[in-house]
């Protein structure tokens, strides 16, 4: 020790991870940014939100950004502790999986371009010891020092925890620092409305003859995956019973929805409430931040509706609710594992799913 310097040698572990030299150089990387590269979908984004605002608060971090695909990232900043977002497709993101041993990089590669502004890198792409973990801590570290971190972003078999705790978890046990370990705060609200989304709200229920002050109820009966969608009937039942109580209930439908149901049965959810297609997912924000409720399966749109704070109904079929429920301050899990849970309705899990929303 001198100068009161604690001098830490360079070491890279089996993750590939590399420790800084000394204090001086900890105290110039957290001064930096952070870089989450993170290319699943909107509800893989949203999730991830806990784990950028620990990194954040836990390293004095200047910022976070995200690296993804912009139509499901590019609404997070001024939103949500994300700084800023970058498109992955504006990268040769592809060429960091090339074998180690043939990866090359140029005088002001453009990789290294892409990187050097980040003390931070996690990322979800890659696995630890891969071509793609190693070239990436080779191509960040030729600008500066900078710590490489991946992550994996489905659990293990067995796992029982919440997915945003396991992220968490990973990243402090990969860090090399002693970080504090923090739980999620399930009634934080992720992402907040903006004035203009709540305006670009009222115009979308204008649009649809309704108001901003009534009982309304959006149901969004799609999701990625079929087998995690609730049969379609059971959707419809429960909507005619609420609006015999008086809820304004407004189906929402995706791109997917749109393509896998046909004339008949839009037809057939339009007989039932208002309904609205084809809207941007800021559009799809502004309506959410207007409504009373949401009711919806393992989707994005689930886990948007309760990121923002609405009171929220997620209905969970092959899923582990357990890892993989919707984080914010209202919500309320209804979880069924019979087979048939996508195939045909069932009167008996709609009387009880009626039973808890109206309770």
């Amino acid at each position: 020790m001198t100068d009161g310097r604690i001098s830490v040698n360079i070491i890279i572990s089996d993750s590939g991870f590399r420790k800084m030299q000394t204090h001086d150089d900890i105290l110039e990387l957290v001064m930096q940014r952070g870089l989450i590269v993170q290319p699943g979908a909107i509800g893989d984004c949203i999730l991830t939100l806990p784990l950028a605002a620990y990194m954040k608060e836990s390293l004095d971090l200047g910022g976070i950004d995200i690296l993804g695909h912009t139509e499901y990232i590019g609404f997070l900043p001024g939103r949500s502790c994300v700084d800023s977002i970058r498109s992955i497709d504006s990268i040769d993101i592809h060429r960091l999986f090339a074998d180690t041993n043939r990866f090359a990089l140029k005088d002001e590669d453009p990789l290294i371009t892409a990187f050097r502004d980040y003390g931070w890198i996690v990322t979800f792409l890659g696995e630890p010891n891969s071509n793609f973990e190693q070239n990436l801590i080779f191509t960040a570290n030729c600008s500066h020092s900078a710590e490489v971190i991946t992550l994996s972003m489905k659990p293990p078999k067995g796992f029982s925890e919440h997915l945003a705790d396991y992220y968490i978890r990973q990243f402090i046990d990969q860090s090399g620092f002693s970080l504090q370990r923090q739980t999620i705060q399930t009634n934080d609200c992720l992402i907040k409305a903006t004035e203009a989304d709540i305006n670009t709200g009222k115009e979308l229920l204008r649009e649809i003859g309704l108001g901003i002050g009534e009982k309304l109820m959006v149901i969004q009966p799609g999701s990625g995956g079929t087998k995690k969608c609730w049969h379609l009937e059971n959707f419809l039942a429960v909507a005619k019973e609420l609006d015999l109580r008086g809820v304004e209930i407004i189906f929402l439908l995706g791109p997917a929805e749109m393509e896998r149901y046909s004339d008949a049965m839009i037809k057939n959810i339009g007989s039932v409430g208002k309904c609205l297609s084809d809207l941007s997912l800021t559009q799809v924000l502004g309506l959410l931040s207007c409504v009373d409720r949401f009711i919806g399966n393992d989707s994005g749109i689930t886990h948007l509706a309760a990121a923002l704070g609405v009171r929220t109904y997620s209905i969970y079929g092959p899923t582990d609710p357990e890892v993989y429920k919707s984080i914010g301050p209202d919500v309320t899990v209804f979880a069924s594992k019979i087979a048939s849970f996508a195939k045909r309705p069932s009167m008996r899990l709609q009387r009880k799913f009626l039973e808890v929303v109206t309770a």
